[in-house]
């Protein structure tokens, strides 16, 4: 696979893990009555699922964007 084209994906799936988690996570933190719509809580659950991702997918990246040489 290109490596360009392999980037975007990779990219795109960690996108879609952080967007899945993080509305998960936010729609229990709703239901529950930690905070409402709209407040910094959901910004924070947000951000915070976000910096992981971020870092997980930078741990991990070795691992799959590695070139067949």
């Amino acid at each position: 696979m290109n490596p360009t084209l392999r980037g975007i994906v990779y990219v795109s799936v960690w996108v879609m893990l952080w967007g899945t988690a993080a509305s998960l996570a936010d729609f229990v933190l709703l239901e529950r009555g930690a905070y409402d719509a709209g407040t910094s809580g959901q910004a924070i659950t947000f951000a915070s699922y976000g910096i992981a991702a971020v870092v997980l997918a930078v741990k991990l990246s070795g691992r799959f964007l590695k070139t067949d040489a």
